[in-house]
């Protein structure tokens, strides 16, 4: 879910942080994602589903910001930095007009651990998230999302060739949470519509 941050977040509050050509790529599939309810807000205000795309070969990456689940479409100032982190610490340093998201330690364990994944989905789907639940690379359920414990399980998770094959990731402990990556946010997103289109098919 978003829009509850757990972490310690050090935010420096800027203006817009994103260059055109980032934002016209993931705002792209940001919408695509929201209008098929895979990101956005539940009726108690809550949202949920996040994108992140990694800023050249540094740890360092774009997400959008947190609380913004709701808003139909984003605008470049709906977008942080994550300048760099301390999973050990719970904490985030982030720079933009808002807060990262509370998935923000998740994605960075992801990108700290893998060189070759550049971009993070994070959806929300409930009929995908059981039918995948064990078949694919999942969380433990007592695992909470937004914590150290989920950044340092993604860690494990990516241990194991497995989730490089399947390249999704179910995470048992945020109900209806899944996790596709890639080389870019096309890649991630063309893996997540393998999984959620194949009924269609």
């Amino acid at each position: 879910m978003e829009g509850i941050v757990k972490f310690n977040c050090y935010w420096s509050q800027s203006g817009p942080v994103i260059s055109e050509e980032q934002y016209e790529i993931i705002n792209h599939w940001r919408d695509i994602l929201f209008n098929l309810d895979l990101v956005g807000a539940y009726e108690n205000g809550v949202g949920f589903g996040n994108l992140s795309t990694r800023i050249g070969s540094t740890q360092q990456f774009i997400i959008t910001g947190s609380s913004t689940g709701d808003i139909t479409e984003l605008e470049p100032g709906h977008y942080v930095k994550v300048s760099s982190f301390n999973i050990d610490d719970n904490a985030v340093m982030c720079v933009g007009p808002l807060k990262a998201s509370s998935e923000s330690l998740t994605h960075a364990a992801i990108y700290s651990v893998d060189p070759g994944t550049r971009a993070i989905i994070h959806v929300h789907n409930g009929r995908l998230w059981e039918e995948l639940m064990n078949k694919v690379p999942t969380t433990d359920p007592a695992i909470e999302y937004g914590t150290p414990a989920m950044a340092r399980e993604m860690i494990r998770i990516f241990s194991s060739p497995e989730v490089f094959e399947k390249r999704i990731i179910v995470m048992a402990g945020d109900r209806g949470g899944l996790i596709t990556f890639g080389n870019d946010l096309d890649e991630a997103a063309d893996v997540l519509f393998q999984y959620y289109n194949k009924d269609d098919q």
